[in-house]
């Protein structure tokens, strides 16, 4: 064999042993394209699915529903009565204390009773719910309020409720078709108030009108007690001073002597001989009487004894 043919021999085999390579090289990298489109579909596809997916429906009565429905309400009661009471105390240029509408709207009683669906989920997993709600307020709230509504001619509280369809039980007011709508955000629940309740905007009135009631109150015993602090100051002022006087001793009173008795004007010759008869008298001692003998004749009718003073 020739030195040429042994030379083309080794060429061909360094070529194929290149080749070789190269397609293996290039195989490798087709199968890597390969795994990585496959890979970002199936990303994209459950990106897809995961926002096409809905939320799990939520039960109207699940208590931690009941419980934020309530937190929603007795927040929304809140604000709304902070607004009217504000209204009322510029209207009558007072002012009110800080926390008392916090301190009103926090001692009313809410409840809830017979929550159910009232529509049920939609694409965002929101289920609209419909309950009673009611709220218990106290005596001295409505009363004050309706002395309130009635001073600034207003319709009463009872034609109110019965044009808003709620019924009032003693001091609870209950809305039978109270709505609301229910689901989950994010993983945690979300409860909030579907339109414009009238069960709230009524109890928000009564809790302002008892507050604005209560700070005139206030205002008008605080205005008497300074009225009468300052007629008390102006008395104190223009009364004039007056001096000390000595005081004289009161002369004793004589005791009063008695009255003589009257003189009884008797003949001289009675005065005389009363006169001789009492020196008489007085000279002479008295003696005892010696009772006189009664006689024992029979024949006798009538007896007559004579005595100095008397005849018997």
């Amino acid at each position: 064999m020739s030195v040429a043919n042994i030379s083309l021999s080794k060429w061909h085999k360094v070529a194929g042993i290149g080749l070789v390579c190269g397609l293996a090289l290039a195989g490798c990298d087709r199968s890597d394209k390969e795994d990585t489109t496959e890979q970002a579909e199936l990303t994209e596809q459950e990106t897809v699915d995961a926002e096409n997916s809905v939320a799990p429906a939520i039960s109207c009565d699940d208590p931690m529903v009941q419980d934020r429905l309530k937190s929603a309400l007795k927040n929304t009661l809140n604000q709304q009565a902070q607004s009217l009471a504000a209204n009322y105390a510029n209207d009558a240029e007072i002012s009110l204390a800080n926390g008392v509408v916090s301190e009103k709207t926090n001692g009313v009683v809410i409840d809830v009773q017979n929550a159910a669906i009232l529509q049920q989920a939609n694409e965002n997993g929101m289920t609209t719910c419909q309950a009673s709600v009611s709220m218990t307020l106290p005596s001295e709230d409505l009363y004050q309020a309706s002395q309130v509504q009635a001073a600034n001619n207003q319709p009463s509280l009872q034609s109110r409720l019965a044009q808003d369809n709620i019924r009032i039980n003693n001091n609870m007011l209950v809305d039978d078709a109270f709505t609301y709508i229910v689901g989950t955000q994010g993983g945690q629940v979300r409860t909030r108030i579907a339109g414009q309740p009238a069960l709230i905007t009524v109890v928000a009135d009564v809790m302002a009108g008892s507050i604005f009631k209560t700070a005139m109150d206030e205002q008008r015993a605080q205005r008497a007690a300074e009225r009468r602090a300052t007629q008390n100051n102006d008395t104190t002022q223009t009364a004039p001073i007056r001096q000390p006087r000595t005081v004289t001793p009161v002369e004793p009173i004589r005791p009063t002597e008695p009255t003589p008795p009257p003189t009884i004007n008797k003949p001289a010759e009675s005065q005389n001989s009363s006169t001789a008869n009492t020196q008489a008298a007085a000279a002479e001692p008295s003696k005892p009487a010696i009772p006189k003998a009664v006689p024992k004749d029979e024949t006798i009718d009538m007896v007559i004894i004579e005595d100095n003073s008397a005849t018997y």
